[in-house]
C-alpha cells in the first residue's frame, strides 16, 4: 500500500472480528514503532503486548468494573473488548535523564537528572510518535487499531497488572495509553467516533506561514 493511502485509510477502529492477528504482522509493527525519532536517540519507550484471551481480559478488568463478569459494557467498551490484541505503549523517563547526563549531551544543560529542566516531557512525545507508526503499520497490513487513554483512577491498577512497578533502583515505565489491534468488524458494529460527527479541519485552516495568525495564503 502506498504511504499516502495508509495515511488516508488509518482511522480508529472500535470493533473487531474474532479472527486472530498474525504474529508476524504484530512483530513487524513493533519493529516499525522503534523507528520513531527520539530526543538524543534515547529510545525511551517500551511496549507491553497482550495477545492471549486471558491477558486481554485482565487488562479490561483493570480498566473498568463493567468488564468484570456480570458487568454491562456499553457499545464502545463491548466493541473494544473484542480486539484480540492490546498493546500498552510506555514511556521511560529515566532513559532520557540518563542519556542527557552523558558527556556528549551535557551541553544541553539537562544533566542534573531533573525532569523540571525539560521544556516538555519528550519521553511521552516520542512514545506517542512510536505509537502512531505502530498504528500506520497495522493499517498497512489491512488491520485496524485504536489508540485510547487509560481510565483516570485506574492507571495504578493497570500498572500493577502489567508489572510496571517502581523499584529502589529504577522508575517503572509509564503507560501513555493503550492500542487495540485486530481485524475490523463492520462499521455498524462498534460505537461511532467523533470523526463521524465532526468536520475534519482542512490543513489550510491550521497552517500559518511565518507566525501564528498569518494563515497560509498564497506562496
Amino acid at each position: 500500500m502506498e504511504f499516502a493511502e495508509v495515511v488516508r485509510r488509518r482511522r480508529m477502529t472500535r470493533a473487531y472480528t474474532s479472527a486472530p492477528v498474525d504474529p508476524a504482522v504484530l512483530e513487524r509493527a513493533l519493529d516499525h514503532a522503534t523507528r520513531a525519532p527520539s530526543a538524543g536517540f534515547s529510545q525511551g519507550w517500551a511496549f507491553v503486548v497482550l495477545d492471549t484471551p486471558e491477558s486481554v481480559r485482565g487488562f479490561w478488568a483493570a480498566q473498568t468494573d463493567a468488564a468484570l463478569p456480570g458487568g454491562t459494557p456499553d457499545r464502545w467498551l463491548a466493541g473494544m473488548m473484542s480486539a484480540p490484541v492490546v498493546v500498552v505503549p510506555c514511556s521511560r523517563r529515566d532513559a532520557y535523564l540518563d542519556r542527557y547526563a552523558e558527556p556528549d549531551k551535557r551541553r544541553a544543560g539537562l544533566h542534573e537528572h531533573d525532569e523540571s529542566r525539560w521544556a516538555m516531557p519528550y519521553w511521552h512525545l516520542d512514545t506517542a510518535m512510536a505509537s502512531l507508526l505502530l498504528l500506520q503499520s497495522v493499517t498497512d497490513a489491512g488491520l485496524g487499531g485504536c489508540f485510547f487513554g487509560l481510565v483516570p483512577g485506574r492507571v495504578d491498577a493497570v500498572k500493577e497488572l502489567l508489572g510496571l512497578v517502581d523499584t529502589a533502583d529504577e522508575a517503572a515505565p509509564h503507560p501513555i495509553g493503550a492500542i487495540t489491534i485486530g481485524h475490523p468488524a463492520p462499521r455498524t458494529t462498534g460505537a461511532q467516533g467523533s470523526a463521524s460527527r465532526r468536520r475534519r479541519t482542512p490543513w489550510r485552516e491550521v497552517a500559518h506561514r511565518g507566525r501564528w495568525g498569518a494563515g497560509w495564503g498564497e506562496a
